[in-house]
């Protein structure tokens, strides 16, 4: 394991700002968005992310990062892994599962995705799961390089009638999704393709500070 693995959040932080000095400026918010996903997490809540093209991979992509190891040896809680001990084969599966940040991408529901595009409304289709899975302190991280994607927008306005807190990844303008969420995390760019670039650090060090905070 690296040495790097041994970073404190706030490390991991300053380690993001060295190499990517020009997000000086969104150091607060990150933090912020670590600190209500922690939140979440400690009373038993749920991540939830969406995004379209790129920011669906991206959507993925953190959960890969949250629901196993990232950069840390993440062992299951002692309760779990006494219980199943007492079953044949048990002791082997204790062994080889890794702690997890409870996290889904609304992308990834294939089926239920395109019955309610042909049944309904294509636009609500992260809606409808936020209004499924949602409960109060739950969070949603909306990835849109516009802010404006119609999908993701309505994600968000559900999510908050859901009483829920929502985290945008956007770029550098103002938008739909900067105006409705607790915490805007806009990058300085505003081409599409750099607006991703900036998003992957990012999400990246807000993964590996989560990771810290409660594995460490």
């Amino acid at each position: 394991m690296s040495e790097s693995a041994y970073m404190t959040s706030s490390e991991i932080l300053d380690e993001l700002i060295t190499r990517y000095p020009h997000l000086d400026f969104l150091k607060n918010d990150i933090a912020s968005a670590v600190d209500m996903l922690n939140a979440c997490w400690s009373k038993g809540g749920m991540l939830m992310t969406c995004g379209n093209g790129g920011s669906c991979a991206d959507s993925g992509h953190i959960v890969g990062e949250l629901m196993k190891c990232f950069k840390l040896s993440r062992p299951i809680d002692r309760k779990t892994a006494d219980a199943l001990k007492e079953y044949n084969g048990g002791e082997e599966i204790a062994s080889k599962l890794e702690g997890a940040l409870p996290a889904i991408s609304l992308c990834a529901q294939a089926p239920l995705m395109t019955a309610f595009m042909n049944d309904s409304d294509s636009s609500l289709v992260f809606a409808q799961q936020v209004y499924g899975y949602g409960r109060p302190g739950d969070v949603l991280i909306a990835i849109s390089t516009s802010g404006n994607s119609r999908n993701c927008v309505a994600a968000a306005i559900t999510a908050k009638a859901k009483k829920m807190n929502v985290i945008a990844l956007t770029g550098k303008n103002e938008s739909r999704l900067s105006e409705i969420s607790d915490i805007s995390i806009r990058v300085p760019e505003t081409e599409t393709f750099k607006i991703q670039e900036l998003h992957l650090p990012v999400y990246h060090a807000i993964c590996a500070m989560a990771e810290a905070d409660n594995f460490r």
